[in-house]
């Protein structure tokens, strides 16, 4: 038997954070790739230091529903799932940006655990982000004459947290779809208040990298780029801003392609899910059948 647990980060003030991980984990359960989907947080229950006995499974795949590679995905969550002689050294991503997974035995509840790398990291999320362009937008072509913003929270706390911005508008620079590609911060430079000078084109998708939706992406983001002065009165969708049309996404992880990258991780860590991936990928498409926008 296999399972396959995500862990988050959960929140005590914002009821709805954990609800990307609950949706993502309901569209990896209705596939059947694993005999068991758990959930965890840090934050809520349940427990990151109660969930492994929670399953049956003794082959466990943990895939942390996180952005970046840091203090949670290389402390907390480890010490919190008694990984023992976990080591950071094991995940091989000297540059912040490459984990891929290790196994480990969490000899107290005598499971096999394949403890994979952030979900923000993987270079499937690059797929994700320009599908939250297509939903907010509504068109499954979108790029001719746009430019895409991908925003980060950035700080000096943790210099991975802007490698994982800067190496997704990279990888999609490359393809050539959108007009120009950016990526901009909330606490750093080049800053996202100043989205409307960094772009020539008249349309805009700001797309920020995080995991759910709350105060920096429902009430910070917006304010500061000027879509609206009181984020509890709401803004357009597109917004003129300084002559440019912003089309904001919010949060990418509560796009439903996201549980497509929590099975890419699994799958790297040798997990067996079938057709699993293909069928996400499929079923989630902005111009699918039922697919809201």
């Amino acid at each position: 038997m296999q399972a396959l647990v995500i862990v988050a980060h959960g929140s005590h003030l914002n009821p709805g954070s954990s609800a990307p991980t609950f949706e993502h984990a309901d569209t990896i359960r209705a596939t059947g790739a694993f005999d068991e989907v758990r959930e965890a947080f840090w934050k809520e229950e349940p427990h990151f230091r109660e969930v492994l006995r929670t399953v049956a499974a003794d082959e466990l795949y943990v895939v942390p529903l996180f952005i970046s590679e840091g203090y949670f995905t290389e402390q907390v969550i480890p010490r919190e799932l008694r990984l023992e002689d976990w080591s950071v050294e094991d995940w091989e991503s000297p540059d912040g940006i490459t984990a891929t997974h290790a196994t480990y035995e969490a000899t107290d509840v005598d499971k096999t655990v394949h403890y994979a790398g952030p979900a923000g990291t993987h270079e499937a999320m690059s797929d994700v982000i320009v599908r939250r362009a297509e939903s907010v937008t509504g068109d499954p072509d979108v790029g001719d004459g746009f430019g895409l913003a991908v925003v980060g929270h950035g700080t000096n706390r943790n210099e991975h947290s802007a490698r994982a911005i800067e190496y997704h508008a990279e990888r999609i620079r490359e393809r050539g779809r959108f007009e120009e590609v950016k990526a901009l911060f909330m606490d750093e430079e080049p800053e996202v208040d100043d989205v409307t000078d960094y772009f020539e084109s008249d349309d805009v998708v700001v797309v920020p990298l995080f995991v759910a939706d709350g105060y920096h992406t429902q009430e910070d983001i917006p304010e500061d780029m000027g879509l609206t002065e009181d984020y509890r009165q709401g803004w357009e969708t597109p917004a003129t801003v300084d002559g440019h049309r912003i089309w904001y996404a919010g949060a990418v992880g509560t796009e439903p392609l996201t549980a497509d990258v929590l099975l890419e991780r699994a799958a790297d860590a040798g997990a067996d899910v079938g057709d699993a991936i293909e069928r996400v990928r499929e079923e989630t498409r902005v111009d699918a059948p039922g697919t809201a926008d």
